[in-house]
């Protein structure tokens, strides 16, 4: 009896501090469950690259659910068939710009263009990132070290502290919806990438500040996580009969037996943007077909 009661002692108090989370979730679980568990509708999510490969896939997937979609890139004409295909598949509203993320003033003035234009940032997806182009770091020019870091890291970085300046201006109005940062990382993050230093560096160093901001900014409901991609076929590795050989070839290496595509960050995208991670931060989630737990 005494177990029993003890039992229902710490059941209720559990249930008790259930209700407290609730409570503190500022109607996250309402909306959640009046709205859809992935729903995205009203909110804004600016995706940096997202014309193509991983960072298309991600703005895919918060299109589906409804949501606002800002594409950061350069190329106008693939940005302009990325934004009929969102717009087609549900996104409540879609605008390209060109935005060179390398420059922190490019990145400062495409921010005041997305709020004229939305209102708001609720998320944001730091994917733009340059291709290594050296086999050693003997051979590797200092410049172009110099160069490389720009986008891939400084680019990112800026990427999400602006986006997180406008968000904790919104929380510090009233507004506590909070927000979503998130960076698109990589496998190097944790293991060596012979003769692709200045690459992985750059993921490792942009994962790392990804775990400050989450720290730093938690109290306001702001939540910053990384998304780190195994093999994904995309067109900066080719296309047609040449991404075939690439995917036959690494596809024995990776236990679920295939490479991943654009489309398989969709459900990330979706998930990252929506309520539905409001818990979730300082995290590294992995989309590798289970690359990094192989034996």
């Amino acid at each position: 009896m005494i177990a029993k009661l003890a039992g229902q002692a710490a059941h209720g108090k559990h249930r008790a501090n259930e209700s407290a989370g609730k409570k503190a979730g500022n109607g996250i679980e309402e909306r959640m469950m009046a709205k859809g568990l992935f729903d995205c509708t009203g909110k804004v999510t600016v995706v940096t690259g997202g014309n193509g490969g991983i960072g298309f896939g991600f703005a895919m997937g918060v299109a589906k659910m409804g949501g606002d979609v800002a594409i950061w890139a350069r190329n106008a004409e693939k940005s302009a068939k990325a934004k009929a295909e969102l717009e087609a598949a549900g996104a409540g509203k879609v605008i390209a710009y060109q935005v060179d993320v390398s420059e922190e003033a490019n990145i400062i003035a495409g921010y005041q263009q997305v709020m004229a234009d939305f209102g708001r940032v609720d998320c944001v997806f730091a994917n733009s990132g340059a291709s290594p182009r050296y086999n050693s770091a003997f051979e590797m020019p200092t410049d172009h070290w110099y160069e490389f870091q720009k986008t891939a890291l400084h680019g990112a970085f800026f990427t999400l502290r602006e986006a997180a300046r406008l968000m904790k201006e919104r929380v510090e109005a009233g507004d506590q919806s909070g927000g979503s940062l998130v960076a698109c990382g990589s496998l190097s993050l944790f293991q060596g990438l012979a003769g692709k230093m200045e690459y992985a560096s750059s993921k490792a160093a942009i994962a790392a500040a990804v775990r400050c901001l989450a720290i730093e900014l938690a109290p306001l409901g702001i939540r910053a996580n990384v998304v780190a991609p195994g093999l994904i076929i995309t067109p900066m590795m080719g296309e047609g009969a040449r991404a075939d050989a690439v995917a036959a070839h690494f596809a024995p290496t990776i236990p679920m037996k295939r490479t991943g595509y654009p489309a398989d960050f969709e459900g990330i995208g979706a998930y990252l943007c929506s309520d539905a991670s409001s818990f979730m931060t300082g995290e590294t989630v992995t989309i590798d077909g289970g690359y990094m737990v192989r034996p």
